[in-house]
């Protein structure tokens, strides 16, 4: 991929991801959207990510969360997030050789939206 491929790691079925793809598409960006469930990260690139991003990577609102029983939620996040992609928060950025977290304004911001 060139380096002005956009990779947005997320859920193909998740809204927000759906919604960054398609706001990157309109400024005629290339964007690739790897579905988490589908090709699930290993454990270097979770801890590539958790030391870029910080705990945060770890999404504690999610359903994958709730449904864990309290012994495996005190476990190593990255563990974690490498057994249960799902509990990775969405969408992390790739972009520039930059990670960012979430489709948020700051993320806009530095995508220069």
């Amino acid at each position: 991929m060139s380096s002005s491929t956009i990779i947005l790691h997320g859920l193909g079925s998740c809204d927000t991801c759906r919604a960054a793809r398609r706001r990157l598409e309109a400024t005629g960006r290339t964007v690739v959207l790897r579905d988490l469930r589908l090709q699930a990260p290993d454990a270097a690139e979770v801890a590539r990510w958790h030391d870029a991003l910080g705990p945060e990577l770890l999404n504690r609102r999610s359903a994958t969360w709730r449904r864990l029983e309290e012994a495996d939620r005190a476990g190593d996040p990255e563990a974690l997030m490498v057994a249960h992609p799902t509990l990775i928060k969405r969408p992390v950025v790739e972009a520039d050789e930059r990670l960012h977290l979430g489709w948020t304004e700051a993320t806009r911001t530095a995508l220069g939206l």
